[in-house]
């Protein structure tokens, strides 16, 4: 794992469950503001889905972006924390939330 990655992961174990982040905020978290494709890649390369919840980030517009599991597993996973999503986008100002930076 790159130190990159490392970073992205631990800033994503500190966004709690009912709130999102997003690409960009995590790239800028592992202190890389522009790397939020990047960020998509570590995330795709998830394979502790239960222990790193890469279903509560989404694209900075609020859209819900993709999943390793696939969209609607990402769906029900954020509902079932409490997350309301209205044609596949959160509403940022009540679910976001700023990963600390590492």
């Amino acid at each position: 794992m790159s130190v990159f990655s490392d970073k992205v992961w631990q800033a994503l174990q500190t966004v709690p469950r009912g709130k999102v982040t997003t690409y960009q905020l995590l790239a800028r978290a592992a202190g890389k503001p522009k790397a939020f494709r990047a960020v998509g890649s570590v995330m795709r390369q998830n394979v502790q889905l239960v222990i790193l919840p890469c279903h509560r980030v989404v694209k900075s517009n609020g859209d819900i972006g993709e999943y390793v599991g696939g969209i609607n597993q990402k769906v029900t996973l954020l509902q079932s924390e409490g997350v309301v999503i209205n044609n596949n986008r959160i509403n940022l100002s009540e679910y976001l939330v700023v990963p600390n930076i590492v």
